[in-house]
């Protein structure tokens, strides 16, 4: 563990004592005997250098030189590590760049996304102002199969068949009859029948009389004298033998004169357990009271609507009534539903905060305010009270004359869930519904509203799906009376939810016209229509006249025109007000205007009297709105006129304007009749023509 002097690097005298070092000393002896090493490690290699540099010319041996190198070796390490790291700097700027770039990608796809959304919205909002001032163009309709549209039901029964058997002529039917007649219409002589019928009926009563042994009495003889004297007296215009149904008692008509009576006013049932209809004001079952009003409402003869439906009402039946337009369908459901009001207890402060008895539906707001008008003249007599809630006025205040008290409601179905979700209004009593212009409602997106309110109605007063269950006479059931011009499928999912056994009462062909309009047709261009409108209009004189406009800006641009020109003209568009509405319908009522330039909101239901003539100023785009138009005129039995102006962009109606030309019997322009578009339904022919390995089906 000691050291010597000699290992401190001195020399001492062997006879001197060996020094013991510290740890301190001996690290410092440590470092020495390293620094020596590395000197002689260095000395080496410059001993080398230097011989290597004399082996060779060009070389320089001095220090200078050697020191240089070194140096240069050094700046080569440090350039290789700063090469390094930058390379490593590149490496991390290049892969900051990549993310850069991918979170610009991203966000450039999701520029791209928001920008797409924005595109249809606004291509949506574009759709809808559209629709709103263009009108929109409804896909087409189905083509029927003709094995299905001219499906056959034969309705005859054997106990309509009036023939006698007991006349010879019909005992051996396929017998000729050689010269039977004498000349007379289709070969038949009427009263050769008749006296051959008269004499074949004294000789078979003789003989069952001759059987029995009993003697002819006096009573049954004159019957018979007379019979014969009948048949004798008989020629093909006289109907003595057996009398009109006109010409009966009530308690006389057989089946075959009520079948005649239907034939006579075009009245079609469907449905079972039908109640006869009723042919004047005096045989219904109303109470003297309506029948009072009735007659100060000036209604002397019931239509065929009214015939139909009242006796179905007045037993409380659900009805489906499809009849043409200018019908008097108001008055067909008005007169049964407040006599079934009379027969209930009158509101008092105990039952008037459960809503009212009766509730009318209808599409438009004129439509219900029409409604109102015809309940009103008939209800003021009983002490009725019948509210209207329509858009465009305070529902606070509609609200609250609900509140007060009323035993009908005539509402529009929006207005009216908005009052049932407000609480303003409840349904707790209200038994009987009225449906009017139902496929018209659903037409204009109204079928959530007319499901939540009739929803609202208690469904326990719903009569049972089975007609054969007996009904509970002490309770009240609910009556719903639905009138549509045509049935839609959602129509038709509505009365199967909503009606009980109804009866489909339909007057008429559903979507014809009435014989008393005499419809015009003229093929023209666009530019042509304002000089032919005001020609029209300089005929008019003293009379009012509508004119159609498809969208709402065109119809005030043709009355500013007509303004301009002098004419007596207002209008009548979804884009007024309610007041300015009302305001431009009684001016046209009491003739201050004698033009109403109108959307096809006037073109249902609206009940303007003495419109002499309808005006097509734009051909609609499809037919049942060009029937209802052009049944603003000829109403309550008046005749009416009905132009239309037809040009080449309306080929998608062609078809159907020339079918229902051809039925009504009116002139069809040669333009319309010789185009194609008039020969085929849309969408039941192939666009291009047929190949040759197509197979053709004829309809």
């Amino acid at each position: 563990m000691s050291r010597s002097v000699d290992e401190l690097g001195t020399k001492s005298d062997p006879s001197k004592k060996p020094v013991f070092l510290t740890k301190a000393q001996r690290e410092q002896l440590a470092l020495q005997r390293r620094h020596e090493e590395i000197a002689e490690q260095k000395r080496r290699a410059e001993q080398l250098l230097q011989q290597q540099g004399n082996n060779r010319p060009s070389s320089t041996d001095n220090d200078h030189d050697r020191d240089h190198r070194e140096r240069d070796r050094g700046d080569h390490h440090r350039s290789r590590d700063r090469e390094r790291e930058r390379e490593s700097r590149d490496r991390e700027a290049e892969r900051r760049k990549r993310e850069r770039e991918r979170d610009e990608e991203l966000k450039e796809r999701e520029r791209a996304r928001l920008e797409k959304l924005a595109e249809r919205e606004r291509e949506k909002e574009l759709d809808a102002i559209k629709e709103q001032y263009l009108g929109s163009k409804k896909p087409k309709k189905r083509v029927i199969k003709p094995s299905e549209k001219f499906r056959f039901s034969f309705d005859w029964e054997n106990t309509e068949d009036t023939s006698r058997d007991m006349n010879a002529l019909y005992q051996n039917p396929h017998e000729a009859r050689l010269l039977f007649g004498r000349g007379f219409r289709a070969g038949m002589d009427r009263r050769e029948q008749k006296k051959l019928a008269a004499k074949n009926e004294r000789e078979l009563r003789e003989e069952i009389r001759k059987k029995d042994g009993v003697e002819e009495s006096a009573i049954e003889a004159a019957a018979l004298k007379k019979k014969e004297l009948d048949a004798d007296m008989y020629d093909t215009f006289d109907m003595r033998v057996d009398r009109h149904w006109s010409d009966k008692k009530l308690e006389e008509m057989t089946e075959r004169d009520w079948r005649i009576f239907r034939e006579d006013h075009n009245i079609s049932y469907k449905g079972s357990r039908i109640p006869r209809p009723m042919r004047n004001w005096v045989e219904s079952k109303l109470t003297a009271e309506l029948l009072k009003a009735v007659e100060r409402a000036g209604y002397k003869k019931p239509s065929p609507i009214q015939m139909a439906a009242i006796p179905l009402g007045l037993q409380q039946r659900d009805v489906i009534g499809v009849a043409e337009t200018g019908s008097g369908k108001t008055a067909a459901f008005v007169l049964p539903m407040l006599t079934y009001i009379t027969r209930l207890p009158p509101l008092s402060e105990e039952n008037e905060a459960e809503g009212p008895y009766a509730v009318v539906m209808a599409p438009t707001r004129e439509l219900a305010q029409q409604i109102e008008d015809e309940t009103v003249k008939f209800a003021h007599y009983l002490g009725i009270k019948v509210v209207s809630i329509v858009g465009g006025q305070s529902i606070e205040e509609q609200g609250f004359r609900i509140r007060q008290g009323c035993e009908v409601v005539i509402a529009t179905p929006g207005r009216l869930l908005d009052c049932l979700e407000r609480r303003y209004c409840v349904l707790n009593q209200c038994n009987y519904v009225v449906l009017d212009e139902a496929d018209r409602m659903i037409d204009m997106g109204f079928e959530p509203q007319v499901v939540g309110v009739l929803d609202a109605m208690p469904s326990s007063n719903m009569k049972p799906e089975n007609e054969d269950e007996e009904l509970d006479e002490k309770r009240i059931y609910r009556t719903t009376y639905m009138f549509s011009a045509t049935m839609p499928p959602a129509v038709e999912r509505l009365a199967r939810k909503y009606l009980r056994n109804p009866v489909v009462v339909t007057i008429g062909t559903a979507g014809k016209t009435t014989d008393l309009i005499t419809q015009h047709v003229f093929m023209v261009k666009e530019s042509e229509k304002m000089y032919k409108l005001q020609k029209l209009l300089d005929e008019l004189g003293d009379k009012t006249a509508i004119v159609f406009i498809n969208t709402k800006k065109q119809a005030d641009t043709v009355a500013k025109n007509l303004d301009k020109n002098g004419y007596r003209v207002t209008t009548l568009h979804g884009g007024k007000s309610q007041e300015q509405r009302e305001i431009s319908l009684e001016g046209f009522r009491t003739k201050r205007y004698n033009v109403l330039v109108a959307t096809d909101v006037a073109g249902r239901g609206i009940d303007i009297p003495d419109v002499a003539h309808v005006i097509n100023y734009d051909m609609p785009n499809n037919i049942e709105a060009y029937t209802h138009r052009i049944g603003r005129t000829g109403r309550a039995g008046k005749t009416g006129v009905a132009t239309t102006f037809l040009t080449m962009q309306d080929t998608e109606v062609f078809y159907d304007l020339k079918q229902m030309l051809t039925q009504s019997n009116s002139p069809v322009p040669p333009e319309l009749a010789r185009h194609e578009a008039s020969k085929f339904k849309p969408g039941s022919i192939p666009d291009r023509p047929p190949r040759r390995n197509d197979t053709v089906f004829v309809h």
